[in-house]
């Protein structure tokens, strides 16, 4: 299976060189594409610098933007398999097997924490209990680790990403998908890392506004989607 691994990058200068050096020489049977969503630091200058396979966004367009890109990249030189890869280095390569396996029977396939561990009970995991739970509620499907980026989609999901509108890479999709019966998703247990470099987005307030919008969206907009 022609695999595809999409990195969708925004100032990750002081990662992106360790996250491809090890897919490269570790992990060669898998292609991959950088996608430099707009970055305001050295991403896009090291990347020309490496060598590097990447597209060159001219303006940030956020993470929905950004993977959709890499798709229709995908799609457009006909990879069987695409792979979303943080640039951050929190997915870890050695897991990618895991997800292509399953990948042949499923349309999505999700690298999930929490398949065969537990969720540890705090105050992080809220958000992502909310949304399994509405996931389950609206759908009857139960997804253990919904917030996860790290997901595989085959080539039907691949086109139907790529030039679908409001579908980016997050939970309300991929309820919206199982609900209106279009793609059969799995998970797979994975472990993540802790970022290499840098800081996340994704500070008390984003995490807020995050969990609330895709609460909203999952429990409301799918249906008018």
């Amino acid at each position: 299976m022609r695999t595809l691994l999409i990195i969708p990058a925004y100032n990750e200068e002081g990662s992106i060189e360790r996250v491809i050096d090890e897919i490269v020489s570790d992990y060669p049977q898998y292609e991959y594409v950088i996608v430099n969503d707009g970055s305001k630091d050295g991403t896009g200058d090291i990347c020309r610098r490496r060598g590097y396979r990447f597209l060159d966004l001219p303006i940030n367009l956020g993470l929905a933007g950004a993977f959709q890109a890499g798709l229709k990249y995908a799609y457009m030189r006909g990879y069987d398999c695409a792979i979303q890869i943080d640039g951050d280095g929190q997915h870890r390569p050695e897991y990618i097997a895991s997800l292509v396996d399953k990948i042949a029977d499923n349309d999505i396939v999700i690298g999930s924490r929490f398949v065969t561990e537990e969720k540890p009970k705090s105050m992080r995991m809220v958000g992502s209990n909310m949304i399994s739970n509405i996931i389950k509620m609206t759908t009857g499907v139960r997804i253990m680790d919904p917030t996860s980026g790290m997901r595989a989609y085959n080539r039907r999901m691949i086109k139907e990403l790529a030039f679908g509108p409001n579908m980016g890479p997050e939970p309300d999709t991929i309820s919206y998908l199982i609900k209106k019966k279009s793609a059969k998703v799995a998970e797979v247990q994975v472990q993540m890392a802790d970022r290499l470099a840098g800081e996340s987005y994704l500070n008390v307030k984003a995490s807020m506004r995050y969990m609330t919008h895709m609460f909203f969206s999952v429990l409301f907009i799918q249906y008018f989607r």
